[in-house]
């Protein structure tokens, strides 16, 4: 009897890409998907599990009445929730995780049978979840502090306060770029960060 012979798909280099808030780790992830990646957005993931017909809607509901709006999740009361209790914040992120990693995984599984070179899995808390681990290798995206708080402070709904309690729930930049493969410097240009980008994944 023959053997079956099973297609598996190539090998893909898996890119881990993170950066605290007002980084600029939007802007490098739209910049390695034009450099041939394939890029899964954590934050993106989330978002249609929160949403009505969602996969963590039912469980974030029942953990979360308060947070319901028109058998809708709110999101801005929601983050207020768990910002403010850790509790609370480990509840949903025991919800959210398990989740989001599967996706993660499903990704990576479509990007390699698709034949991609590489995978950006974009997730803002990657060393906090110890994602890294399934990363071959990992990119931090950092720019100066006075230019994070430009950034993040122009945007809608953001007060001061909501800023730092976001910066206690996030490594420290320094951390991050500690414990990163590589660390793309955003803070001169997108010309300059797609020159850094491009050494990089010529390297890879």
């Amino acid at each position: 009897m023959m053997q079956k012979v099973i297609n598996k798909p190539h090998k893909i280099i898996v890119i881990g890409l993170t950066g605290s808030i007002g980084m600029g780790k939007s802007t490098i992830s739209s910049q390695l998907a034009r450099l041939g990646g394939a890029v899964c957005d954590s934050d993106a993931i989330v978002h249609k599990l929160l949403a009505c017909d969602g996969e963590a809607f039912a469980k974030v509901k029942n953990a979360f009445p308060q947070a319901i709006e028109n058998n809708q999740i709110n999101r801005k009361v929601l983050g207020k929730i768990v910002f403010s209790d850790k509790q609370k914040l480990k509840i949903l992120e025991s919800i959210l995780h398990p989740l989001v990693e599967k996706h993660q995984e499903i990704a990576i599984s479509n990007a390699a049978t698709a034949k991609k070179k590489f995978i950006v899995l974009d997730i803002p808390l990657l060393f906090e979840a110890g994602r890294e681990q399934i990363c071959d290798y990992t990119i931090v995206v950092s720019a100066p502090k006075f230019l994070q708080r430009q950034r993040v402070l122009k945007r809608a709904n953001m007060t001061k306060e909501k800023f730092e309690n976001i910066l206690l729930h996030q490594m420290p930049d320094l951390q991050k770029r500690r414990l990163a493969d590589f660390v793309i410097l955003s803070g001169l240009g997108k010309h300059h960060s797609l020159k850094q980008l491009k050494r990089v994944i010529s390297r890879l």
